[in-house]
């Protein structure tokens, strides 16, 4: 049996969802949601696409408790959309917020980090658990950033940067199919 979370049209804008990707329960997903190849969102994530598009590349991991969501034209003064973009093999540990925001290809975002409106996260930066990335802050690609607010720690070795962050998105990527087969409900008094 698959276990599917609640995926939600909204206004017209129904989610597109790749048939390999894994929605856990208690995950919502709604709106202008596009998720690729091999995507999983875990269980209790929030993917809000109310306003603006949300975006998330192949084998990308979103776990538990995440929050995704956008800015619409109302609350922006230039009058524009932000969605947020997640690109290829990112994996966005637990409990964290993500909010319009660009995260290119095989970042790891640590467990309760928050990445604020305007934020770019640059490929295969590694934002440290419980980070602060600030509005309109630039992380360059292979950084380790922390802290609160967020800065640059240190510049990675792109190879380095790559073993742990494909690594960790790996590890996701098996979890799907074995989720997707073995979740079974148990009844309980």
């Amino acid at each position: 049996m698959t276990v599917h979370g609640n995926v939600y049209a909204l206004q017209g804008h129904t989610p597109r969802i790749d048939p390999s990707c894994y929605i856990a329960p208690g995950a919502m997903v709604l709106g202008r949601v596009t998720l690729a190849r091999d995507v999983s969102i875990w269980f209790n994530c929030v993917l809000r696409a109310d306003l603006a598009p949300i975006e998330i590349g192949e084998g990308s991991n979103i776990q538990d408790l995440t929050t995704i969501h956008v800015e619409g034209v109302e609350e922006r003064v230039d009058g524009t959309e932000r969605g947020t973009l997640i690109g290829r093999n990112v994996t966005v540990g637990h409990n964290c917020v993500i909010h319009s925001c660009v995260l290119e290809d095989e970042c790891l975002i640590g467990m309760g980090a928050v990445v604020m409106s305007g934020a770019r996260i640059g490929q295969g930066a590694i934002v440290a658990a419980g980070a602060v990335v600030l509005e309109g802050t630039e992380i360059p690609p292979y950084a380790l950033a922390a802290g609160n607010p967020a800065q640059v720690k240190k510049i990675y070795d792109p190879n380095l940067s790559r073993r742990l962050t494909l690594g960790a998105a790996s590890i996701y990527r098996k979890r799907i199919e074995r989720f997707k087969q073995g979740l079974q409900p148990v009844a309980w008094p």
